[in-house]
């Protein structure tokens, strides 16, 4: 990596990308004026690909994010030590303006390795684990994934019964995993465990870094109504851990946890603000059937495109705390939760359009194939926390409304009714 260890001014460090940019990649045409009719309807939430699809957009975006990274724009604001150039939020935002002139390949593959598990053993992790993973991590030698809820265990994240066991200087770890995004292709995986079911719900728990090549990891895939298989479910069979690879303090999960869900809810949230190529397809919709002047149809485009924006600033102010080097805070939730509720108003919207045409695939362009991003829109009101904790997290954080009533958390564990829980 070419680290840039003397001070660069915003201005200076643009140049810089520019140079980059213009070696390595290949400048953006002025875009087309979008018309309805023309080029792809494709509109899916989730893109459903073969196995050997999805392995070539992770060997291209591999190559793009370990290209950027030794030539010092792979982790801007990452601290040197660990690889970083150690530069600061207003030089990645500078960044991140100019790569979007170019044509570069996705970097989603890494949204959940680098968005939520590396920010968390940065915070938690051993030194010897910060040295073994973020660089490898930042620099796309290696994927991560997170390993945190459970068929019994999924929005009452406490309520997880895979067990870690000390044996020496190992942890054993058993038990089930699923809906985790990027199993399939990941190194390494953050997962929560029960460490000692003696302790509340609450406590007890403890984050380790799980090799997901070890023996006794088994990856299944898991079919979406979509037709896809974007998550998977993941078993552990007495997978041995070292010691060395907890994540902050024995018991003391639930803080390592509230760190990554943070980071996962700022990642998510982030996605709320609202894609102008969205809103002028569904123009372009609105004014290919007639629509355009039906004072209904403008009142509820109008109402989308205002929350969206609103959005798109709640989750900015986020993401700016999170660049400042500070915890993301409940504004992530609120940003969640609006992303979700858009999307309900935009396949609302869509359905008032179409009609039938939504569910029949009569081969029409731009009808059937927003069915797509209807069946996938389910799949966000559960990913990164449900509706549900979402509005509890905001009315007890944010409105100071008093706590949910009927959760045990002074019980042990293995008295407590969950599941088919067992010692």
């Amino acid at each position: 990596m070419v680290a840039m260890t003397t001070p660069i001014s915003v201005e200076q460090f643009t140049e810089k990308a520019r140079a980059f940019l213009d070696q390595h990649a290949e400048k953006k045409e002025r875009e087309r004026a979008f018309v309805w009719g023309e080029g792809s309807d494709n509109v899916a939430m989730f893109e459903e690909r073969d196995r050997k699809a999805e392995m070539e957009i992770v060997r291209q975006a591999k190559q793009w994010q370990s290209t950027r990274f030794d030539n010092g724009f792979g982790w801007i604001t990452g601290p040197t030590e660990f690889g970083g150039s150690g530069l600061t939020p207003a030089h990645e935002r500078a960044y991140a303006s100019v790569e979007r002139e170019y044509r570069t390949p996705s970097l989603g593959v890494f949204q959940i390795g680098l968005g939520m598990v590396a920010p968390t053993i940065l915070a938690h992790a051993t030194q010897a684990a910060k040295e073994r993973y973020l660089r490898p991590l930042w620099r796309s030698d290696i994927v991560g994934c997170q390993l945190f809820s459970e068929p019994g265990a999924g929005s009452d994240l406490a309520s997880v019964q895979t067990k870690a066991e000390r044996d020496g200087d190992e942890w054993v770890i058993t038990g089930q995993k699923v809906w985790t995004s990027g199993a399939q292709f990941s190194d390494i995986g953050e997962v929560i465990c029960r460490t000692d079911p003696g302790l509340p719900k609450h406590k007890g728990l403890t984050c380790f870094i799980v090799d997901m090549h070890a023996k006794g990891v088994e990856i299944r895939p898991l079919r979406q109504m979509t037709g896809g298989a974007s998550f998977n479910e993941v078993f552990f069979n007495e997978v041995r851990v070292p010691a060395d690879h907890i994540l902050g303090a024995e018991n003391d999960g639930w803080g390592v946890a509230l760190t990554t869900l943070m980071n996962e809810r700022a990642s998510i949230g982030a996605m709320g603000g609202g894609e102008t190529s969205m809103f002028v397809r569904l123009l372009g919709m609105i004014r290919h059937y007639g629509l355009d002047q039906d004072p209904l149809v403008r009142d509820q485009l109008a109402d989308l495109y205002i929350t969206s924006r609103l959005a798109g600033l709640t989750s900015q102010r986020g993401m700016d705390k999170i660049r400042a080097g500070q915890t993301p805070g409940p504004e992530m939730s609120i940003g969640k939760m609006a992303l979700v509720d858009n999307q309900k108003k935009i396949n609302d919207l869509v359905a008032h359009v179409l009609g039938v045409k939504l569910q029949a695939d009569s081969g029409e362009w731009g009808t059937f194939a927003w069915n797509q991003l209807l069946l996938g829109a389910p799949g966000m009101r559960i990913a990164g926390g449900s509706d549900e904790v979402m509005r509890n997290i905001v009315s007890e954080r944010v409105l100071g409304l008093p706590k949910d009533v009927g959760i045990d958390s002074k019980s042990p564990f293995r008295d407590l009714k969950v599941g088919t829980q067992k010692d």
